[in-house]
This record gives C-alpha cells, structure tokens and sequence, in this order.
C-alpha cells in the first residue's frame, strides 16, 4: 500500500501535500521512545507516534520509515513540517488513539 492508498482509505490529514506519497508502506512501528523506535524500526514501516518535537524526523530518516502518522490528536508543530518536508518525511494525522491507529493500519496492510 502506498501512503497515497492509505490517505484515500482513512482520511487522514497529510501535512505535507507536496511531498511524494507513492513510497510503500510495509508495515507499521507504534512507538515514542525514541531510541527504542531507533533500534528496532524497519525501513518502509509507517511509525505512530504522539512525538512532536523535531527529533522524530531524524529517527524516521535513520530508520528510513514511510512516513510519520502523529496520533491522538497531538498538536503538529509548523517547524515540525517544515523540517520534515526538507528531510522529505511525510506526516499524516489520524485524530484517532495510537491503539486505533495501528489497528486501523494493520487492516489496510
């Protein structure tokens, strides 16, 4: 599934329209430690997060994720989006629990 696939089945916000939303997304990683999220990540992977501080966009480009999808209606930070559409990182907001969110996901997948 395709992060564009994902947005047209959930609804989900995507702060960053511009940026490419064919990438594949293989799985999903629910998590906010970010140096448990940094060890045990795979690349492709979609990670659930309530971060929103601007070391999640380093972790998802080390981890080299899909995308970043911002749950429980976590307040998403401008200089957040700004930083991930120069690391080219695409966030999504579910508005939905991290539990939901995953489920959500993993059904799509």
């Amino acid at each position: 599934m395709t992060i564009r696939e994902l947005l047209d089945r959930t609804g989900w916000k995507n702060d960053n329209p511009d940026l490419d939303l064919s990438r594949n997304i293989t799985g999903g990683y629910a998590g906010d430690l970010l140096s448990w999220v940094m060890g045990r990540g795979q690349p492709g992977q979609a990670w659930i997060t309530v971060q929103v501080h601007r070391n999640i966009i380093a972790v998802a480009a080390l981890r080299e994720f899909s995308c970043i999808i911002i749950a429980d209606g976590a307040s998403v930070p401008e200089d957040l989006v700004a930083k991930a559409e120069e690391e080219n990182i695409v966030i999504l907001e579910s508005g939905m629990p991290v539990y939901e969110t995953a489920v959500t996901l993993s059904k799509l997948l």
